[in-house]
């Protein structure tokens, strides 16, 4: 019988992730973590990146995917489908919005270039929980996630996080206590829970 999955804990920097253009040229992506390691774009069960919007565009959909996404910096952008089933104005800081990844939507940057934090699961294997966290706290049991300093110095467990650096795993549960002595910090926390049975 195969073994439990081993535990794997990654630490990050964004400053040293790897940018990939666009193929449509609106923009650039720094992918964090993709997981299973090696899975590509059609087949991980969650993906977590920051991704920097230049132009209008279309968004790449993902059948069978769920999102969630968040305004790092710049206005912010406009996102809106064709058939009017979204409308929505990405346009307040660090406050997720989660949509689903089928959805073709179109992209308009409002006043410039916006760099955005972007989560992605796996509908029916995985359900994303992001939460932006401002004072001491615990981030609660999950077998997979990511923690990310936005601003401040943050302590996570027994690692510190410098702003724009963070720690991701996968295979094992974890929870973590974390604080921040700096006025005005704040913490993205990424949590992937099982996705809940479908009833019959």
């Amino acid at each position: 019988m195969p073994g439990p999955t081993p535990m794997v804990l990654q630490h990050f920097d964004i400053d040293t992730l790897a940018a990939s253009p666009w193929k449509n040229g609106g923009g650039i992506t720094r992918e964090i973590v993709c997981s299973p390691a090696g899975a590509g774009m059609d087949h991980f069960d969650w993906r977590v990146s920051i991704a920097t919007v230049e132009r209008p565009g279309l968004f790449s959909a993902f059948a069978g995917v769920d999102r969630v996404i968040m305004l790092l910096e710049g206005a912010g952008m406009r996102l809106h489908s064709p058939d009017g089933g979204i409308d929505h104005r990405l346009d307040m800081r660090q406050v997720p919005y989660a949509f689903p990844g089928d959805a073709a939507l179109m992209c308009e940057p409002l006043n410039g270039p916006s760099t955005d934090f972007n989560v992605m699961a796996r509908r029916g294997c995985l359900r994303p929980e992001v939460r932006v966290l401002h004072a001491s706290g615990t981030v609660a049991p999950a077998r997979q996630g990511l923690l990310l300093a936005l601003s401040g110095r943050w302590q996570v467990g027994e690692f510190t996080c410098e702003p724009g650096a963070g720690l991701w795993w996968d295979g094992s549960v974890q929870s973590w206590r974390v604080n921040s002595p700096d006025a005005g910090a704040a913490l993205v926390a990424v949590r992937l829970e099982p996705a809940s049975p479908i009833a019959k």
